[in-house]
């Protein structure tokens, strides 16, 4: 996982840019199987389609949101009936499981870039019915900029659950992370942030976690909540394995 430390600006090129890799697959599909026991009349699967090569890295459903989707099933307390904002979502798995189980309002965001707001959009038309649709915006959004057109369309003026998957290795973006949370959750005691991620550069595993310092430091209260281990998403890299492998799930609320 190469770094992506030294930007400039908010562009696409200059936030994301990334050394080349192998020739990536256009575009994709993969299925997230439920893990959670339910009615046999309730969803079973959700299909994630991904675009193709991207510097967003869109076109990988990643460990954290698996692990992530898996979590919001097992915890729907967390969200139902209440509103929902993600960010950087790529496939959206976390916010389409989110909206399937009883959110009032799912907001999936991620960089304003035509082609994975359009992915974004497909996978919710793909994946939940038209009754639900309605709960479910599609936006663009820059990470530390104004909120208002995310919350135009929301019931309330701020958010009951904040979803980040896999974007702390966005080093430089941590301030700006940290800056919409603060706008967008919303200042009942029950609210939270949860941040999903693996340490894809073990060596900069202590640069993933200044998010959670900075966090501390501006007053959330930090808590890990999960780890649990799959197949290193690049196999390839370098670094110990195992710490690739691993997802970690925190919690963020306020003090």
């Amino acid at each position: 996982m190469p770094d992506v430390d030294d930007f400039d600006d908010l562009s696409l090129g200059a936030v994301f840019t990334e050394p080349p890799r192998p020739p990536t697959p256009e575009a994709s599909v993969s299925i997230y199987n439920r893990e959670v026991v339910r009615d046999e009349h309730e969803w079973d699967t959700i299909r994630i389609n991904l675009v193709g090569a991207h510097p967003l890295w869109g076109h990988h459903l990643w460990n954290a949101a698996r692990a992530f989707a898996t979590y919001l099933d097992e915890n729907s307390e967390l969200y139902r009936g209440r509103t929902v904002l993600e960010l950087g979502a790529g496939g959206g798995l976390p916010s389409l499981v989110a909206v399937k189980n009883g959110a009032s309002k799912v907001v999936m965001t991620d960089y304003p870039d035509a082609e994975l707001i359009a992915n974004m959009e497909l996978n919710v038309r793909e994946n939940t019915p038209q009754s639900l649709r309605e709960r479910v915006v599609v936006q663009g959004y820059i990470w530390g900029h104004p909120i208002h057109r995310l919350i135009a369309s929301n019931p309330s003026p701020a958010f009951g659950l904040i979803i980040l998957s896999d974007l702390v290795f966005n080093h430089s973006q941590h301030d700006a992370l940290l800056k919409t949370c603060d706008l967008a959750l919303d200042r009942h005691p029950s609210s939270s942030v949860l941040v999903f991620f693996t340490h894809h550069r073990p060596h900069l595993a202590h640069r993933d976690m200044q998010f959670f310092t900075k966090a501390s430091d501006g007053g959330w209260r930090c808590e890990e909540i999960l780890t649990r281990k799959f197949p290193p998403m690049f196999p390839e890299d370098s670094g110990d394995e195992e710490v690739r492998a691993t997802v970690h799930g925190w919690k963020l609320t306020r003090q």
